[in-house]
């Protein structure tokens, strides 16, 4: 007599991909935007701007389409990723062309920002697309070593710019930041060299001050990521790479090891090769000078960072309302780039500004939990570090405009003005989505068995 077991699995009815959620969402992040958009034209001129019709349909357009991508091609990634990115990168637009407003902050430059934005999305659709398997990026452990190798050397070829070696010059395309390249694809090494080195690397020869110390000949791949962080210091004068290099590395190893020493010989060899390197780096001592002496006037002036902190405080809580701050007196270094965060901390005040790094902090809080839920060691390691280098970047940007931490001139992600910085993260968001899909997507459904198989007997 047979019975009939009537079993519901997940894996029978499949998980909630919480598409519809994300393109609820994908609405906010457009209008959003586009009143912003509205807002500056009627501070600035009294009238609606002529151009919001085109940039509402193309904002919408592009969020459209990478909703329809993720929806087929990962339709269980997770569902906040992508509305944040568009709202980051919508506002990032708005603020660009705001600047834009001031001609003595040099040419117009949305209409670039918003080609590389263009641009950025499409690298995004097409990791979603030809990405099927996020695993397939650790057969190239090491060759992707290689090329960040010669992404992070390449500069040191070309003319600095602002006394920083971290651009590189293509005939018909203009400048590129390889930097912001090199920290997604070192992050696929450090991910594939630490799941097959962790075990090697937890190991602890003797306690010390409440510490397990590593083995002596464990601290060879931290000693050559710190010599490197520095040789990019020196030659490049680069702060803001060489801190996230070095930083991304000693995250990622903590998270691979659960060694807190890690994290302590990381800090040390920080502040030492740092201290180090600022005795003889002159474009290191102005940074750090200005730092410390915001106030100092500088060729007939205040430094930028003085500049920056007059802002913030004429923003007060609420703000001086869009387009009706003082931008144009942020002279200097990039106030399109570096120093964009002093527009939003002045128009939108403190409670806006605390809004966008919510919004910042929201993003790296989905990517950890991609990583929780990642079912392979390279997936969680992979997630960690790219949310990881973009929580560094964030932090390393934010920290210099506001005093926090010498400048490093770095740019903000999605925020500020620079094709490789939108490009190279949404390059980003896509890899995360692609891990949050397999992570998310319901196991397979066990093949249902009969009676008759169960019963079945093997006759020699």
């Amino acid at each position: 007599m047979s019975s009939t077991t009537n079993t519901t699995t997940i894996g029978t009815i499949g998980a909630p991909s919480r598409r519809n959620t994300e393109l609820a969402m994908l609405v906010f992040a457009v209008l959003i935007p586009v009143f912003a958009y509205i807002n500056v034209g009627l501070a600035k001129d009294g009238s609606v701007p002529a151009g919001v019709l085109g940039y509402s349909l193309g904002l919408g357009l592009l969020a459209g389409v990478a909703h329809l991508v993720v929806r087929k091609w990962a339709p269980y990634a997770d569902p906040l990723m992508l509305p944040i990115a568009t709202l980051l990168n919508g506002l990032g637009l708005i603020f660009i062309w705001r600047l834009d407003q001031e001609p003595s902050l040099g040419k117009a430059m949305a209409p670039n920002q918003l080609m590389w934005s263009t641009l950025g999305v499409a690298l995004f659709l097409g990791i979603l697309i030809f990405l099927k398997d996020h695993r397939v990026l650790q057969r190239y452990t090491y060759i992707s070593m290689v090329i960040a190798l010669v992404l992070l050397v390449a500069p040191m070829f070309f003319p600095g710019v602002n006394g920083a070696k971290i651009w590189i010059t293509i005939p018909g395309l203009g400048s590129l930041q390889p930097g912001e390249f090199a920290k997604i694809i070192i992050a696929i090494f450090f991910a594939g060299y630490l799941m097959v080195k962790r075990d090697a690397l937890a190991l602890a020869s003797r306690r010390f001050m409440g510490l397990y110390l590593p083995r002596g000949r464990d601290l060879g791949p931290i000693l050559v990521i710190w010599a490197l962080s520095l040789m990019i210091l020196v030659f490049e004068t680069d702060l803001g790479t060489s801190l996230l290099f070095f930083g991304l590395f000693v995250v990622m190893l903590y998270v691979a090891t659960e060694r807190t020493s890690w994290i302590v010989f990381g800090l040390l060899l920080s502040a030492g090769g740092a201290v180090a390197v600022a005795t003889f780096e002159s474009h290191v001592q102005v940074r750090v000078h200005n730092w410390l002496n915001p106030l100092e006037l500088l060729n007939g002036g205040v430094t930028e960072t003085a500049q920056a902190m007059y802002s913030f405080g004429s923003g007060g809580i609420l703000g001086s309302g869009l387009g009706q701050g003082y931008s144009r007196l942020i002279q200097g270094i990039a106030p399109k780039s570096d120093y964009i965060l002093a527009t939003v901390g002045e128009e939108v005040g403190l409670a806006g500004l605390m809004a966008i790094l919510l919004l910042y902090g929201l993003l790296i809080e989905r990517g950890i939990r991609t990583a929780l839920a990642a079912r392979d060691p390279f997936g969680k390691l992979l997630a960690v570090g790219l949310s990881g280098a973009f929580a560094l970047q964030v932090f390393v940007v934010a920290g210099g405009v506001t005093g926090l931490i010498p400048l490093t001139g770095m740019t903000m992600p999605f925020l500020a003005q620079g094709g490789s910085s939108v490009i190279a993260n949404w390059a980003l968001v896509g890899i995360l989505l692609r891990i949050s899909d397999t992570a998310r997507r319901p196991a397979p459904a066990p093949a249902p068995s009969t009676d008759a198989e169960m019963t079945q007997v093997v006759r020699p």
